[in-house]
């Protein structure tokens, strides 16, 4: 498996992802009150690539998720976002959901297309399990 191709490829849906939030004046202002999953309600769901290019990006080890709160959120702000996972750049507090639908069956369809081009298993799980897993 070459981790570093599979980690550049990532980055590309990102940078499109990114673009096209920003075109949509949809920025991410990393306050960071999403990153507590239990009191904003809602879950961070990750794919196989998208581990692959954290793990080769972060440095430091990966870090277990014990409770409803991101463990990369310190001190209440992201300490990652610029290393941010797909569902974190998609998602926006006061985003468009129909548009933020359609960006990430997008960003779904392209992380698949990696595993099929780098051999890789393809999953999507939640965070909590894929940052324990």
């Amino acid at each position: 498996m070459n981790k570093a191709a599979i980690a550049k490829r990532v980055c590309q849906v990102y940078d499109l992802i990114d673009l096209k939030t920003t075109a949509r004046q949809a920025e991410c202002n990393a306050c960071g009150k999403c990153c507590d999953f239990d009191s904003f309600d809602h879950r961070l769901y990750v794919t196989s690539p998208e581990m692959i290019y954290f793990a080769a990006n972060v440095n430091s080890p990966i870090r277990p998720m014990d409770g409803g709160i991101c463990p990369y959120n310190i001190a209440g702000k992201c300490s990652v976002h610029e290393k941010r996972f797909a569902g974190c750049r998609i998602f926006l507090c006061k985003g468009d959901s129909e548009f933020q639908g359609e960006l990430s069956e997008e960003a779904i369809a392209e992380f698949k297309s990696i595993c099929a081009e780098f051999g890789v298993d393809y999953y999507y799980a939640d965070l909590k399990t894929a940052l324990n897993g």
